[in-house]
């Protein structure tokens, strides 16, 4: 029941729910991945310190120690309380927090050895976290910090109590190395594949506004033709609409042929009609003034008009009457957008030697479901109901489902494919807090 088109690819109609600005790789991701492993350098932090003052007696300054993760766990409150505002994060207040982290594990290594202590590549995980997120020069900025910061620690530091020359304090260290590449295994591992998601769900999202831009593209070059051969058409209608009355008066006595004219006349007339139409659908578009209709009109309206188009079709409607009495803001094309699925129906039908056509109208929570059914072949079993690429439909522009799915996008909505055994079924979902008047 799908028309197709040489220029349309309608790979993303199933699920057009665009992705959320949250799974953007940027400073806001990164933002959120420092606030998680802020939270977890506090929880090991607090361990090891208490591990060597307590069980393993180490002769450590504790209180200078656990005065720095209580700041650490502050500055997280107050992190974790402004990513839960609707303010923009900037880059340089990602850049900030990533320096507030380093200056404060600084601190820490300073009076547990410096260089020395074998967490010192810790440092290094800003630097990868903040490659995978923020631009070059932040980059290069977050480098230098964290240089400088191992620089002073080289020289600037409270000495272990333990000397790392004797057998003991080898041991020490080797077991410090070993928990030191658990920990950064474990956190480059998790975090960097956090952001390296967000990476591919980037990638995702700019190849769906990639087919999203060039179908848009196929339906404006349509339009444009459309409104061009509008306004040539316009000129010959006129000429044949005074030619015809004169023609039957003419042939008055001809009663075959005046009622061919009389056709043609009614014809001419309804060209016209549509081509006013178009012009009062262009008009709607610029002034973006929706109409105000309650389901019910709006959808009686379309059948009347249906009907005109395919009045060979058989309808069968059923709508809901919670349905029935919502007023709707009604958008210029979403009438159109019902036709040409209704259209699309009957012609799928018709490939069955059938003229039913089915129309359910509900509503669904906070949603309007437009449920159009056929019974024409529907999907081949080689097709994914997931790509609607293939369609049985052999006749048509193949502009109809794109329309369609335009409009479903615009409104915010969803369209979706479905075969039924007797057919196939197309299921417009639209949020009635976007289409349904206040």
């Amino acid at each position: 029941m799908l028309a197709r088109g040489p220029w349309y690819k309608p790979a993303s109609i199933p699920a057009m729910k665009r992705p959320t600005s949250q799974q953007r790789i940027g400073p806001r991701t990164l933002f959120r991945s420092l606030a998680w492993l802020r939270i977890c350098a506090i929880a090991g932090q607090s361990t090891a310190v208490l591990v060597c003052a307590l069980w393993m007696r180490l002769d450590i300054p504790l209180l200078p120690l656990m005065v720095g993760i209580g700041l650490l766990a502050v500055f997280a409150v107050f992190a974790a309380w402004r990513l839960a505002q609707p303010w923009p994060i900037r880059q340089w207040e990602t850049i900030l927090h990533v320096g507030i982290d380093t200056l404060v594990l600084g601190y820490l290594l300073h009076f547990t050895g410096g260089a020395s202590n074998p967490f010192i590549t810790l440092l290094l995980v800003p630097i990868a976290l903040s490659a995978a997120a923020l631009s070059v020069n932040a980059v290069l900025a977050v480098a230098a910090l964290v240089g400088a910061a191992y620089a002073v620690l080289l020289f600037w530091n409270v000495p272990l109590p333990v000397s790392m020359h004797s057998t003991g304090g080898f041991s020490l260290h080797v077991l410090g190395m070993g928990v030191n590449f658990v920990i950064m295994a474990v956190l480059l591992g998790f975090f960097i594949n956090r952001l390296a998601r967000a990476v591919r769900l980037q990638q995702l999202e700019v190849q769906r506004v990639r087919e999203r831009a060039l179908r848009d593209e196929g339906i404006l070059a349509i339009a444009t033709q459309a409104a061009g051969a509008a306004h040539e058409l316009n000129t010959p209608l006129a000429t044949m609409r005074t030619l015809l009355p004169e023609l039957r008066r003419e042939h008055a006595t001809d009663t075959a042929l005046s009622d061919d004219l009389t056709l043609l006349e009614g014809q001419v007339d309804r060209c016209r009609t549509i081509l006013r139409e178009m012009v009062a659908f262009g008009k709607a578009q610029l002034s973006q003034e929706p109409e105000q209709l309650t389901v019910d009109s709006f959808i009686h309206g379309c059948l009347e008009r249906f009907q005109l188009l395919r009045p060979e079709a058989d309808l069968a409607l059923a709508l809901d009457q919670e349905a029935a009495r919502t007023v709707l803001r009604t958008p210029p094309g979403l009438r159109h957008a019902l036709l040409n699925l209704l259209n699309n129906a009957a012609d799928a039908s018709a490939l069955k030697q059938s003229q039913a056509v089915a129309l359910t109208v509900r509503r669904d929570s906070g949603w309007l479901e437009l449920i159009v059914a056929d019974h024409g072949p529907g999907f081949s079993d080689t097709d994914e109901l997931s790509v609607l690429g293939q369609s049985q439909k052999l006749t048509g522009l193949g502009i109809g489902l794109a329309l369609a799915e335009a409009t479903a996008e615009r409104l915010e909505g969803e369209l979706i494919a479905t075969n039924t055994g007797s057919g196939a079924q197309m299921r417009l979902r639209l949020p009635l807090s976007v289409i349904a008047a206040s």
